[in-house]
Parts: structure tokens; sequence; C-alpha cells
């Protein structure tokens, strides 16, 4: 039971990379900058709001979404390192495990660290062509190939966007590419931000939901989220709430070195 607690809260931690994953290029060699100055940031009611009705396109709804990210600025976001506490429920579980996380990502290269002890802990990277776990078996979805990812690459040729029926008065629609690989997005239409989105894989349903942002130099960051994982034994869960969120920092590869 304790093992499949444990891979549980690991595919969710894992998923954390899923929401800030963009096309990023990363072309200097130094390393994240380490200061204690947090990033310019305005307050969430200064983000335009988007007109969204029942009529709008899913194409349009797409457009919108990528336009309350930030638009070109959030396309061209070169990583994110965000750091703070996470409490996760196992499956069937109304006991958090309460932890802290590390979530840096640039392009399809991302470094997660959660620290739950004494329960687990671990440490999760891909540098772009290989993965390493501490826990063996937590595979993760390919973030080139789901979640916010998608809002970036939507109007690109093998791309298809479409209607979802509405839930809660939330607006729909669904990102595929040529592969089939899916990810469900649904809208708050007096924002046009992304209020949740699910996807599947590898035989599990994963979802998340945005409870808060931060808007950071101009894009629109998630600072407190759900994720949640659909297994046989039930739902897993974890609530993460981001403290200290960096955008465009000074970063090398050696962030993203294998371990020995």
């Amino acid at each position: 039971m304790k093992k499949t607690v444990i891979r549980s809260l690991s595919l969710l931690a894992l998923l954390s990379s899923i929401c800030f994953s963009v096309g990023a290029q990363t072309g200097n060699n130094s390393k994240p900058a380490e200061t204690g100055a947090k990033p310019a940031e305005t307050p969430a009611a200064a983000i335009p709001t988007v007109a969204i009705t029942a009529t709008t396109t899913p194409v349009d709804l797409a457009k919108a979404a990528l336009a309350a990210q930030g638009g070109e600025k959030f396309k061209l976001l070169k990583n994110a390192i965000l750091r703070g506490s996470v409490d996760l429920y196992g499956p069937n579980s109304t006991q958090s495990v309460p932890g802290g996380f590390v979530l840096v990502t640039a392009g399809d290269k991302f470094r997660m660290e959660v620290d739950a002890r004494p329960l687990f802990s671990f440490k999760q990277i891909f540098d772009g062509q290989q993965s390493y776990s501490s826990l063996p078996g937590a595979e993760m979805a390919p973030v080139s190939k789901f979640g916010m990812r998608l809002l970036t690459r939507f109007d690109e040729p093998g791309y298809t966007v479409t209607a979802l029926p509405d839930k809660k008065k939330q607006r729909g629609f669904r990102v595929a590419d040529a592969e089939g690989n899916a990810t469900d997005f649904y809208l708050d239409p007096a924002t046009g931000r992304v209020a949740s989105f699910t996807f599947a894989f590898n035989g599990y349903n994963f979802g998340t939901e945005h409870k808060k942002f931060k808007e950071v130099e101009g894009v629109l960051i998630p600072s407190n989220f759900i994720q949640r994982i659909e297994m046989p034994q039930g739902a897993a869960f974890a609530e993460f709430s981001a403290k200290d969120i960096k955008i465009n920092q000074a970063m090398g590869d050696d962030v993203f070195a294998m371990p020995n």
C-alpha cells in the first residue's frame, strides 16, 4: 500500500512541469541567478479580460487562452523556476503529506524535486533527451505533447482544435497533435484564463485546476493549483502553492545534468 501511495504522489508531483513548459530556447551557459529580488509583478486584476461568448469558436478560444497567458511573451518564455509548498493526498486518503517542491522548466527540459520526508523525497530530471528519476517507474507524460505547451502550438501544422461541451459555465476546447495526443482545456469566459485542463497518458487520467495566478513580467503563472490523477486504487491529489516564482533567468545546461 505504501508503495502505491508513493508512486501516485510521485506521478502527481511530476505532472506539475506540464503546467509551465513552453517552447523556450536556452542559449547561455551561466548558472541560474541567485538573487533575492523578485521579478516585476502586477495585480491579477490588471490582466485584460477577453470577450468570450456562447458562439466563440474553438480556435478563438485557444487564441483567447494564449492571450491571457501573455501571448508572445508566454510563447517566448525561456524558463520558469518555482519554489513552494505542496500537500499530497494518496488514493482515498483525507490526510495530506506536507512537503516542499522546486520546479525548473526550460522548453522540454525540467528538474523537479519534492521533499516530503519522512515518507519520501525524490528528484526527476529530463535534459531534453534522457531522463533520471530517483524513484524508478514514475514515468511522466512528455511535456512537449500535453498541457500548457499546446497553447503555443495550436495553430501549427499537424495540430487540430475542436469544441468540447461547456462545463460549469466554462468554455472548452481540445488541442490534439497528428499522433492523437490531446489536452482538453476549459476557460473562464470572463478572463480567457485556463481554469483547468485534462489529458490521458499511459492508462491514467490527469487533471490540473488553477486556483490563483501571478502575472510575472507579462506572463501569467499559476501560483496555486490542484493536480489529480485517476488510478485503479482511487484518485490522488496534490495542492501546490508557489511562494517564489522567477522567469527568464540566466541558466546553464548543468541545471539539468544527470546525477553520477
